[in-house]
């Protein structure tokens, strides 16, 4: 019988045995940004929309092609957020959006998108009932896309712009620069609703008058959802998916004239509800 050596004391690791159940190491905290990026990304995308406002009417006598105007408008009012979000990352992050803001595209994003969307249609409802319910005045910030519905170029150029221009700088600036700058200064909860409050308020309209109070509110609720995903996912991916069905069922509705049909068709109560309620359903950030 062979006798095997004494195990050498200098490398022998005795076996680790646990008792009882094990826990999977804490999450890392999530990134986040100063305060003053987040406040910048506000500020830039304001400018910039209202900037964007007066350069359309300067332009529209020149009687060019909308396409053009689309492109212009995009340009101005979108572009300058996403150089500042590029500023944010550089200045006080890694210089990565995939790290800084949470810009990272997973093919699960397709799944987690709807899931998303389907949280911010319910809190859409629910604020919309509670509208209804106070008789608060409200306004859409879409008038005019249906009597244009023939214009094909029209039709191709506020479809690219509302379901891929603006779901994906939005989701960089709110959910990505403005949430993660929020907090770094507030709980986790109040940081959500105050970007979601912003991003309700970002599209507000004095030719809309008071009607913005009740588009303020919708949006904030959606903004609210869009804000809750991100925080739990940690990345933006889902919230532009979710943003982008938001907006493409939006402009469904509009252009195939479900809105005008349900109002002739709804007459009592409960039917005056959900009318005014698939009238929210198109009360989005649209270019």
């Amino acid at each position: 019988m062979t006798m095997l050596p004494p195990p050498d004391p200098a490398t022998f690791r005795a076996p680790v045995v646990t008792i009882g159940p094990t826990f999977a190491p804490p999450r890392p905290p999530a990134p986040t940004l100063p305060v003053r990026g987040a406040v910048g990304a506000i500020a830039v995308l304001t400018v910039s929309l209202i900037v964007s406002k007066f350069v359309l009417e300067a332009l529209v006598d020149l009687e060019w092609p909308l396409l053009v105007y689309v492109v212009i408008l995009a340009a101005i009012g979108y572009g300058p957020s996403v150089v500042w979000c590029r500023y944010v990352s550089r200045r006080w992050g890694t210089a990565s959006l995939r790290t800084d803001i949470g810009l990272e595209p997973r093919w699960s994003d397709l799944g987690w998108g709807p899931v998303i969307w389907l949280a911010a249609l319910g809190t859409q409802l629910a604020v919309a009932a509670l509208v209804v319910g106070l008789g608060v005045p409200i306004s859409n910030n879409t008038d005019g896309i249906t009597d244009l519905q023939t214009d094909r170029t029209y039709v191709v150029s506020i479809v690219i712009t509302a379901v891929i221009a603006a779901p994906i700088v939005e989701e960089m600036v709110f959910r990505g620069v403005v949430l993660r700058g929020l907090r770094s200064r507030l709980p986790t909860v109040l940081a959500v609703v105050l970007q979601g409050l912003l991003f309700g308020c970002a599209h507000v309209d004095p030719v809309r008058g008071r009607g913005n109070l009740g588009l303020v509110m919708v949006l904030s609720g959606v903004g609210i959802a869009f804000g809750a995903g991100a925080v739990l996912l940690r990345r933006i991916g889902p919230t532009i998916v979710a943003h982008a069905i938001f907006n493409g069922v939006v402009l469904l509705i509009i252009l195939s004239g479900l809105v005008d049909e349900s109002d002739r068709e709804l007459g009592n109560v409960v039917g005056s509800l959900l009318g005014h309620a698939a009238r929210l359903l198109w009360s989005l950030p649209l270019l």
